[in-house]
């Protein structure tokens, strides 16, 4: 049954000002601790992804629970499936894939591999994670739903906004999410400042000036 998860409105507005910025853009305005590991990249589909996370915490090498993480998944929901790292084993295939974008999930992230690249590419829902594989994983359905957990390096909440793009990914807390908003604009725009004065004056300016 697909899931009744529906964006308010104001979510809504606040997704597309996120989706107006790179994530480079987002983390410097969230800061050095709000990116996920570099590994962490696009292998299907390279349109942005913004939403809340609905996290899955599971031990290593456990892929069972994250069908139910599927079923309770729903528009603007991305799946953070906090894997340890671990990439000897699939967290994820083409199956899935299908089901989540029946949901109308927005994509997934994964701390560790995916497998059934051609499935996975035909299904097109965006899949950002740190390695392919042709493993399988264990089905005991042990693990945790929507609980806090720690993905690629950075602490992430169940509703936490998650943003990637071809760059990578970061996570914004969502009380934090209007900060960096603000932090993010003031930096692009302080750059397009800077590149306006050079483009004048002929003249290399190496560091971006803030204070104008």
């Amino acid at each position: 049954m697909k899931s009744e998860v529906r964006i308010l409105e104001k979510e809504r507005e606040l997704f597309e000002r996120l989706r107006e910025f790179t994530v480079p853009e987002l983390c410097d305005g969230a800061g050095v601790f709000s990116a996920m590991d570099y590994h962490i990249k696009p292998w299907i589909g390279r349109t942005k992804i913004v939403g809340r996370a609905l996290t899955v915490k599971v031990p290593a090498g456990e892929g069972a629970i994250v069908s139910r993480a599927i079923e309770l998944a729903g528009e603007g929901d991305v799946i953070v499936i906090a894997g340890q790292g671990v990439c000897q084993c699939s967290y994820w295939g083409d199956h899935r894939s299908l089901c989540a974008r029946l949901q109308g999930a927005e994509g997934v992230v994964i701390d560790g591999a995916f497998r059934d690249l051609e499935g996975c590419e035909e299904a097109g829902f965006p899949v950002f994670a740190r390695a392919l594989t042709c493993g399988t994983a264990q089905k005991t359905g042990e693990g945790q739903i929507n609980v806090p957990v720690s993905c690629a390096g950075v602490a992430v909440n169940p509703g936490d906004f998650i943003v990637g793009d071809v760059n990578g990914v970061c996570v914004i807390p969502r009380d934090q999410a209007e900060t960096v908003l603000e932090r993010a604009a003031k930096k692009v725009a302080a750059q397009k400042r800077t590149a306006e004065e050079m483009e004048r004056t002929g003249k290399a300016i190496t560091r971006i000036r803030m204070d104008q």
